[in-house]
């Protein structure tokens, strides 16, 4: 076992830090000192956790947060090593080229941001991203009557600053849409520019620098980077083909309360769990829901593309069922419109409302109020639900047929096996080789998927043999095109 000694440089940090940045700094300055080389290689996150008697999951967001700053890497099934390139030789390197042109300014940032993703999956020819609607289905005209009425009959009083939950008649539609088709109802409506909104707004009023935040082994990088963003500490809960997996929970609640660093929220996908689809069974979201209770964690529960779901009604959302008050649920009109629309919101506990808004109005001090309007108008028409149920019927035969495509390419070997999902946008394959080779190599084809890599949360625990395929964006002649050029099969 490779040891290292750090631990004076670690006790040197502040105590106000969280353990897991005293850990990433104490390592980071070996590195700058010279203690740890490039290329060397850095121990096991469980081995070092025994040398600092700190568990595993804190070592691992440790060397998390070293790679994001570009001072380490991993590699697949050997382990941590210090980078080749640090970014002190970079910012040297920076430096050097400034003096040589102009003096320029030295700007100084107060949070640890992740890079924006720049990658536009709409701009390939083949684009299987798995959240992503088909906009060419979506009726523009019915949208366009409504925003004409909404401004040929605006609401004058709340064009004007107030209250900043969002339009009133938008809020009572969705109210009454939740009761009657998710069996949700005695929640307060807040209404967001999209889910990402939400999420850093509850991030921000709800967490502090270093308090602990469970989500899903394998999920939605957006969300974590938005806890991370406000000084939390990621934990994985263990999944398997149900979703999480009720025991790996509760030991993390254990672990964590010993370690003195308490769970404070837990973020999950029940319904169409992100990225692979699996429906959270009932008995599993009840113990959860005790455990969260029993030890006073809140819950997030993102229940993105409800309405898509085929083999039966899907399940009432966690928060259906909830008498403490401790489930915060999200959702989005970003794929029954399309994402462009902007319009997500929260369904909360009563005690939370005020808050929300109130943090809500220091980011923006008015709501969009003609697209509310105009959504409000669609939903009330009746129109809305139509609409829904056209799609949802050929999104489910673009599913259909998509695993017969799959399971030909299963018969010649050229993938292992899928997942059926009950709903969903997107199905879950199984490789007999490498996702990320494929998915660079899909690239230079113009397709777009994306891997397993790019959903999990411990890069180490990605075993590379998982890809997602979204069906919902491209009709079926497209489908097939797509498979056949990603898998090098003349149709």
């Amino acid at each position: 076992m490779k040891q290292i000694n750090v631990k004076h440089l670690i006790d040197e940090q502040p105590p106000a830090k969280a353990k897991y940045l005293k850990i990433s700094a104490g390592l980071r300055a070996a590195i700058k000192t010279g203690l740890l080389k490039p290329g060397e290689q850095l121990p096991a996150a469980r081995h070092l956790g025994q040398q600092l008697t700190s568990n595993r999951h804190t070592i691992m967001a440790a060397y998390n947060e070293l790679i994001a700053e570009g001072w380490i890497y991993s590699q697949q099934r050997k382990g941590y090593f210090v980078a080749n390139v640090l970014p002190i030789d970079k910012s040297q390197a920076a430096t050097s080229n400034h003096q040589e042109t102009n003096d320029s300014f030295d700007w100084e940032f107060t949070k640890n941001l992740h890079p924006v993703m720049q990658e536009q999956a709409a701009n390939y020819q083949y684009n299987f991203a798995g959240g992503t609607p088909d906009t060419s289905l979506f009726p523009f005209g019915e949208l366009k009557a409504h925003i004409s009425d909404a401004l040929n009959h605006p609401d004058l009083v709340s064009l004007n600053y107030g209250d900043n939950a969002g339009f009133k008649p938008l809020i009572k539609q969705i109210s009454q849409y939740l009761r009657r088709v998710r069996s949700l109802q005695g929640r307060e409506i807040v209404i967001t520019n999209g889910s990402q909104e939400a999420l850093y707004i509850l991030s921000q009023i709800l967490l502090k620098q270093g308090d602990v935040v469970a989500t899903e082994a394998m999920g939605y990088r957006p969300a974590w980077n938005a806890f991370s963003n406000a000084g939390a500490h990621l934990v994985a809960i263990d999944q398997d083909e149900f979703g999480i997996v009720t025991q790996s929970f509760a030991d993390i609640v254990t672990e964590q309360q010993a370690l003195g660093q308490p769970i404070k929220l837990l973020y999950l996908t029940p319904l169409h769990q992100y990225p692979t689809t699996a429906t959270l069974p009932v008995t599993r979201r009840q113990a959860i829901y005790n455990i969260a209770q029993q030890h006073n964690i809140a819950i997030i529960e993102d229940d993105y593309d409800h309405e898509f779901h085929y083999r039966c009604q899907p399940l009432a959302p966690m928060a259906s069922d909830d008498p403490r008050g401790l489930v915060i649920y999200l959702s989005t009109f970003s794929k029954v419109m399309f994402p462009g629309a902007r319009i997500g919101f929260m369904a909360l506990d009563s005690r939370l409302r005020d808050a929300v808004v109130s943090y809500k109005t220091i980011i923006n001090h008015k709501v969009s109020i003609t697209t509310q309007d105009a959504i409000a108008r669609w939903m009330d028409s009746g129109n809305f639900e139509r609409y829904l149920r056209k799609i949802t019927k050929i999104y489910q035969q673009r599913r259909d047929f998509i695993l017969l495509q799959l399971a030909a390419y299963q018969h010649q070997s050229k993938i292992k096996s899928f997942t059926k999902p009950d709903g969903g946008m997107a199905v879950w394959v199984e490789l007999n080789d490498s996702a990320r080779k494929l998915s660079e190599q899909a690239k230079l084809k113009s397709i777009f998927i994306q891997c397993q890599g790019h959903f999990m949360l411990n890069q180490q625990d990605d075993s590379d043999r998982y890809i997602r395929l979204g069906f919902a964006g491209m009709d079926q002649q497209k489908i097939e095109k797509g498979l056949a050029c990603l898998f090098d099969h003349k149709i």
